[in-house]
């Protein structure tokens, strides 16, 4: 009898230094060394400041990725970064720049893709400063932070039509993607629940896309200059998409559509389906790990 007790008590002591042991570690490697500085400002819009917020690992590599913050293009304000989230790019040497902008309806969705434009001018334009080669800059976001990240993907390479200043002159093209779930096509809404069936903008955001996207005509043309499927070219970095196959927000069919289209240019897009996966997913922050493996063959490895 005694002997069992004893072997019961040490198998349970046992197991509980093991889920100890595990937690422990999960939280160090969420919680990597890092410096980090906020608000860095990179342009203005409507009066106010646009501005990212840069984290630098403790060993960088030289190279960046650019982080979207924003979901339902609404955007955190400077200093709100959860740097944890990026852990596994961070200690593979990554310097994030959390580039944030004005939140619609504030700032109308046009507007917040030539402001995150402005951003990765920006950080090419200063990229001796930040020690990071502006050849070789990563981008990533979920949901409207996909969308963004694609919107660069695909136009960041167009010139500036009115250049203002030297950030201006520079290229927002960035290498390489890896993202979740983004909209791709703002005029073929694939029976998301934001589709009313009138050809419209997504229900819940009509006056995130300004007064004429109202216009059933006008809006043709406004979703068309959104949506990153129709900008596809030769020229369309590595991309890697992670998507719920039960997301009803942003169909799946978004990110099959943007593959197929790449596929008619022979560019890389890889998706891969997270099986009963909505809108988001608890397991995401674990996912970034495969997403720091993609930067780390498409950005590393040239």
């Amino acid at each position: 009898m005694w002997l069992w007790i004893k072997r019961a008590f040490w198998t349970i002591f046992a197991l509980g230094v093991l889920v100890v042991s595990s937690v422990g570690g999960i939280w160090w490697y969420y919680h990597p060394t890092y410096e980090r500085v906020d608000g860095v400002p990179y342009g203005e819009r409507n009066g106010k400041p646009l501005t990212m917020d840069i984290i630098r690992p403790k060993n960088p590599n030289g190279l960046a990725v650019a982080f979207m913050v924003s979901g339902g293009w609404k955007s955190k304000p400077a200093g709100e970064t959860e740097a944890w989230l990026m852990a596994p790019l961070l200690r593979r040497g990554y310097t994030i720049f959390a580039i944030c902008h004005i939140s619609q309806p504030d700032s109308m969705v046009p507007e917040i893709i030539e402001d995150v434009t402005r951003g990765i001018r920006t950080i090419r334009y200063r990229a001796s400063e930040y020690s990071i080669d502006p050849n070789r800059i990563g981008v990533t976001g979920g949901s409207a932070g996909g969308h963004l990240s694609l919107m660069l993907a695909t136009r960041g390479k167009e010139p500036h039509p009115e250049p203002k200043d030297d950030i201006d002159r520079e290229s927002a093209a960035v290498q390489a993607v890896a993202i979740f779930y983004p909209v791709t096509d703002l005029l073929n809404l694939d029976g998301s629940t934001e589709d009313l069936g009138d050809g419209g903008p997504p229900k819940s955001f009509v006056k995130a896309f300004g007064p004429d996207a109202q216009d059933k005509e006008k809006w043709q043309q406004i979703g068309r200059d959104a949506s990153p499927i129709y900008f596809i070219d030769q020229e369309l970095p590595p991309t890697l998409i992670y998507h719920g196959d039960a997301d009803t927000l942003v169909p799946l069919k978004q990110s099959e559509r943007f593959r197929e289209v790449a596929a008619q240019y022979n560019r890389d897009v890889k998706i891969v389906v997270h099986k009963g996966g909505n809108h988001g997913w608890a397991s995401m922050v674990w996912d970034i790990r495969a997403f720091g493996a993609w930067f780390d063959q498409h950005l590393l490895a040239q």
